[in-house]
């Protein structure tokens, strides 16, 4: 989730005017969508060498069994269940575990914890994911330099340190200007990855007959130990699947359908079965596993050129991440998932174009550390796989419920298919599972981190919402009593934030309490995020009058828009309201959280979410109200 491909105009977003050409669109896909998977070729076949090797000799049936296992997995899991069938689960033309979480919720009513739980699984699993794939990216691609300037090896990690620095520094700056590059270059690299993989499969053509299944059928059976460690180190192919439909609301559904059917897959294959053929023509003189099969193969004039190549393309698959988690992050902010977080808008045209900084931040040291601790691309390669084996898994789980309850199709169809992807997301989870010990925990670490931000987030606010509302006021009371008994009046209009559209507001009770005046004119306004992606500006407001002093106000956003309530207010114009940004102040509640040991969440986590709430960007801020025109007032809560 990256470049959106839709802008911001007067609160309504609108879709961005299409290129005339599809062939731009498949372009865009290329530099957007398909970075990390682009990038597999350059470590993906030489783990799995490794790993069915077993540490000794690697034979033909070996090679000819991995890669047909590449080519079955790109094509089960990437073509079959992503192309075919996840790809067509999009909410209201928007993808990623979010977005599908959502659309279940709005589809199914029953157990709504459990669907939560699981979006709040895909979603850490994904952040998870997103610190690893800059980190063993970067590092593959400088290694290059062993082959190419062996004497600079023991600068990889310094420049791979120094290219991450960089490309975290440049966040807050917007990629805008540099993305125009990103569709090129891949494309670029897309040619080359498939010529020179085309180039050597004629060392040795019979390498094409692992195609067949029956190769990596033998490979599986002939010696299940082992193969079971490849199929882990073979998942390394497909890291990056789920940007396919992470990105769906970028490009839509056929550029990014024809962008791997036309370029990505037959340029992957290409590049996979020439490693196979070049390993398979050259084994005698590589005395075992190579080290670097990707670059050992190149001829000796491309050697720099790839390695330069290589490098901005896994920056590239870097920047995808990056983009994605800022989105996703803020995905979760307005579903109520974690606590509202700085969001600056990096361009003035493209809405999806953001930089959260306290996501950028933890990143960038996440990322930083793993490289300074791991060292070596093989050894984060362990680590790598957990979390997007199990992001799979929770998409599955969750494309049940699209199938069976939203889409209506009979069980007699639904039922086969998902037991078919699970039973391959379940092959590559397990097989994953036991690279824990040796750094799979890094990435669970981190998933396991986000995902009790997550829940205690959660858990607190709904603890802190039934605190509240137990000392709360019908609001049809307060309102009947201040009609029959109003105080003194002043000239203007108080808009008082309320999340409760039945009780009266703590700011108001206060304001009464202290300041005994009211308004001439008083609005309840609620915001509301809607169970999809975009809500038009006509369809954003709702007025309702109480009576001529008194009337409420509700605002929808869809869970990829940035609120703005003196804009969206500014469309109650036309249901009859003459909003006035001058003469209309914003009373917001503030309030002060401490922990009780008598609090339903354990004292551990009543800190924990009052940590949270603290670090939670201002209300004024985050809703873009004018500094000027808000009045704060303070109450303090045991929870």
């Amino acid at each position: 989730m990256s470049q959106h491909s839709r802008f911001e105009n007067d609160d309504l977003e609108i879709d961005d005017p299409k290129p005339d050409s599809m062939r731009l669109l498949i372009l865009g896909a290329l530099g957007v969508v398909y970075g990390d998977i682009g990038t597999s070729p350059i470590y993906a076949f030489r783990e799995a060498l490794r790993a069915a090797s077993g540490g000794g000799t690697i034979e033909r049936a070996d090679i000819l069994g991995v890669v047909s296992l590449i080519f079955w997995a790109l094509t089960l899991v990437v073509t079959v269940k992503y192309v075919f069938f996840v790809l067509r689960a999009d909410n209201n033309g928007e993808g990623g575990i979010l977005s599908l979480m959502a659309l279940v919720q709005s589809g199914v009513k029953k157990h709504p914890d459990i669907i939560l739980g699981v979006g709040i699984c895909g979603a850490a699993l994904f952040f998870g994911d997103a610190v690893i794939t800059p980190a063993i990216s970067v590092l593959s691609a400088v290694e290059g330099l062993e082959i190419v300037a062996p004497d600079l090896n023991h600068f990889v990690v310094p420049i791979t340190v120094t290219i991450l620095l960089g490309l975290f520094a440049i966040q807050k700056y917007g990629t805008g200007k540099v993305a125009i590059i990103f569709g090129p270059v891949m494309l670029i690299w897309f040619v080359a990855l498939g010529g020179f993989g085309l180039l050597h499969i004629f060392d040795d053509p019979s390498v094409m007959a692992a195609l067949n299944p029956y190769f990596a059928f033998h490979f599986l059976t002939s010696s299940p130990a082992t193969a079971f460690i490849t199929v882990g180190a073979v998942f390394l192919a497909m890291t990056g699947a789920e940007a396919l439909y992470a990105d769906l609301g970028h490009f839509g559904v056929k550029p990014i359908v024809r962008a791997w059917i036309w370029i990505v897959f037959p340029c992957l294959l290409l590049n996979y079965f020439g490693q196979a053929a070049f390993v398979l023509s050259h084994m005698g003189q590589l005395g075992g596993v190579p080290d670097l099969p990707f670059y050992q193969m190149l001829p000796s004039f491309a050697l720099w050129p790839m390695v330069i190549l290589a490098t901005l393309a896994t920056v590239i698959a870097s920047q995808a991440v990056l983009s994605g988690a800022f989105s996703v992050a803020r995905q979760a902010v307005q579903l109520g998932l974690l606590p509202r977080l700085e969001i600056q808008h990096t361009s003035e045209k493209l809405h999806g174009q953001i930089y959260i900084p306290k996501v950028n931040l933890v990143l960038g040291v996440t990322v930083i550390l793993l490289v300074l601790g791991f060292e070596k691309s093989s050894n984060l390669a362990s680590a790598y796989g957990i979390a997007v084996t199990g992001n799979m898994l929770v998409t599955t789980s969750l494309l049940f419920f699209v199938m069976s309850k939203v889409w209506k199709w009979r069980l007699a169809v639904v039922v086969p298919l998902i037991a078919g992807f699970l039973v391959i997301d379940l092959l590559f989870f397990t097989a994953n599972i036991f690279k824990v010990l040796e750094g799979g925990w890094v990435s669970l670490l981190m998933a396991a981190l986000v995902g009790l931000t997550m829940w205690t987030w959660v858990r607190g606010s709904r603890l802190l919402l039934a605190k509240t509302r137990k000392s709360e006021v019908e609001l049809e009371a307060v309102v009947k009593q201040l009609d029959k008994k109003p105080p003194l009046l002043v000239p203007g209009t108080a808009v008082f934030l309320t999340s409760n559209l039945q009780s009266a507001p703590t700011a108001l009770l206060h304001s009464l309490k202290h300041y005994k005046v009211l308004h001439e004119s008083n609005v309840f306004l609620t915001i509301v995020t809607a169970h999809k992606p975009w809500v038009k500006a006509a369809d954003r407001a709702r007025v309702s009058q109480f009576n001529e002093r008194f009337m409420q106000v509700t605002l929808s956003f869809g869970y990829m828009q940035q609120p703005n309530i003196p804009r969206a207010l500014g469309a109650c114009r036309k249901l009859g309201w003459k909003y006035d940004i001058m003469t209309t102040s914003f009373f917001l509640s503030r309030r002060s959280l401490k922990a009780s040991p008598q609090s339903e969440m354990p004292l551990w986590q009543s800190k924990y979410f009052i940590i949270l709430a603290r670090s939670a960007a201002d209300a004024t801020q985050y809703f873009h109200i004018p500094t000027g025109r808000v009045v704060e007032i303070g109450t303090q809560v045991n929870i």
